[in-house]
């Protein structure tokens, strides 16, 4: 698969670099970015995958978050792709914000007309690692993800429906219940039909009930004053009930005074990477 690099930039020590690929999945070029630390000049690192949230490209972490830095000294591979396919030419894919262009929620669609194109957890399990593991220096045994908002749910539900896949998550304002909640409605009744019973494959509340993996330890940061937390859009108390039901460990840190934007990740994000590094670099 070829890859085309689009651009590359120093970045403590590192290469910050993005590139541009034809998806077989998502029967579209993409891109992705990917940082390598100065460890990667002389051997194998592990993999961290960053999924964003509603309207983001892969640029918005590399350029707000200030993760090199941590991402540099610990030595991670850190890969960050876009959020749903691009220019499909599908109707209604541009209509609005929540739903279509930069909003593929991490599912693989069965509806007509999104199925051929919106296949974003197969692009993010499968077809994405795949294309890293053949063309960068890392070790595929060891692979860590985690995401914002939309792309907090998206970590989650990778975590958890792939057991043993990666060593740990974490999620800034994750959409903990999608089944429940005005975002996850819309998005799951288009990409995935009005069977409600086929939305909980994409609900981390629903998976984390059947979870029946290795352990994982999951990591949470919330802002306090987070208006989609107040909007009823992110629900983590659900997620957190059903993960105390399953005795699975998860470490949920309600931030006073911050909100759902970057600089609320930007804050956190070096904890975060330390969390990763502990399980990538053990």
């Amino acid at each position: 698969m070829a890859l085309k690099q689009i651009s590359s930039n120093k970045c403590f020590g590192g290469l910050q670099k993005v590139f541009e690929h034809d998806s077989v999945e998502l029967n579209c070029k993409m891109k992705f970015a990917v940082y390598l630390p100065p460890k990667a000049e002389t051997g194998k690192c592990p993999a961290l995958y960053w999924l964003s949230g509603l309207t983001c490209t892969e640029q918005n972490f590399i350029s707000k978050s200030g993760y090199h830095q941590a991402a540099s000294e610990h030595g991670l591979v850190v890969i960050a792709p876009d959020t749903s396919p691009r220019g499909c030419n599908i109707k209604g894919e541009d209509e609005s914000w929540d739903f279509g262009t930069g909003a593929g929620f991490y599912v693989d669609a069965t509806e007509d007309p999104w199925k051929t194109n919106y296949r974003m957890y197969s692009y993010v399990t499968e077809e994405l690692p795949q294309l890293i593991n053949a063309n960068f220096p890392v070790d595929p045994q060891r692979t860590s993800i985690f995401g914002h908002s939309m792309g907090g749910h998206g970590a989650l539900i990778c975590a958890l429906k792939n057991p043993g896949k990666y060593k740990s998550v974490s999620a800034f304002a994750p959409i903990c219940n999608p089944v429940l909640c005005p975002w996850g409605k819309k998005a799951f009744s288009g990409y995935l039909g009005t069977d409600q019973s086929k939305w909980k494959a994409y609900d981390a509340t629903h998976l984390v009930k059947s979870y029946p993996g290795s352990q994982l330890d999951i990591l949470i940061d919330q802002g306090k004053d987070d208006q989609f937390l107040l909007d009823g859009q992110l629900l983590p108390d659900n997620f957190i009930a059903a993960c105390t039901e399953k005795k699975i460990p998860v470490v949920f840190r309600l931030q006073e005074g911050y909100d759902h934007s970057y600089y609320f990740i930007a804050t956190f994000i070096t904890d975060h990477i330390r969390h990763h590094a502990k399980y990538l670099n053990a």
